[in-house]
């Protein structure tokens, strides 16, 4: 599902992000990925969210090779992925409900159908009874749950999630964490970065450690 072949991501300066990376994460599987600060887990969930491309090496995701996938085709690459950010994204003037159908419309669902499932992924997610709140006045907490309902309500087959408990208190943590092990219970590819190496030990995944750019662990 995820596939990363001598991957190499060298800016100017030059700077060398990522180097010989190598790694493969099958369907259905849920995957830590850790490292400090500067060690390249932002430019490796980049590239697999094709927002960049490898200098060198093959990344294919979803069954898309993502170094030569046209610009024409990474919007329809994209509606096959879910991506969660450390700042939400949410949009401030959009309420909770309108902010979860944006996938569905993009897509062009019709309006019955993306109105049966946002209220289905909100209910999933606890929101159900915040659709009609705007971002600005729920909790961080309801804030990343909105974000992750975003993100799974078209069906993802793969789902990133960078730091997505970063700015909340461990007992929210621990919630989002069992949501996301709920969403990848239902067969979808979790990808978790995180710097939370006790929540990493109690939850007992597969775990990637990059430094400097590499993969130096994989371990359970």
């Amino acid at each position: 599902m995820i596939e990363f072949s001598h991957v190499y991501k060298t800016y100017p300066g030059p700077v060398h992000a990522l180097k010989n990376v190598e790694l493969r994460i099958d369907k259905g599987e849920f995957v830590f990925l850790t490292g400090p600060s500067g060690a390249g887990k932002t430019t490796l969930f980049k590239m697999i969210s094709a927002y960049d491309v490898a200098t060198s090496g093959e990344v294919r995701v979803a069954g898309h090779n993502l170094v030569t996938i046209k610009d024409t085709q990474i919007p329809l690459y994209r509606r096959k992925i879910g991506v969660v950010f450390q700042d939400f994204k949410l949009l401030k003037d959009r309420t909770i409900f309108e902010n979860v159908a944006l996938p569905l419309i993009v897509r062009g669902d019709k309006a019955p159908a993306i109105q049966r499932r946002v209220y289905e992924v909100l209910e999933q997610v606890g929101l159900a009874h915040k659709h009609d709140q705007y971002p600005e006045f729920v909790s961080g907490g309801e804030q990343q749950r909105t974000a992750i309902a975003r993100a799974i309500v078209h069906q993802p087959g793969v789902l990133i999630a960078d730091e997505p408990t970063g700015n909340l208190d461990p007992r929210l943590s621990e919630e989002i964490m069992d949501l996301l092990e709920r969403v990848c219970a239902q067969g979808t590819t979790v990808f978790v970065a995180t710097h939370d190496h006790e929540m990493v030990k109690r939850r007992n995944k597969r775990t990637l450690e990059l430094r400097d750019g590499m993969i130096v662990g994989d371990s359970k």
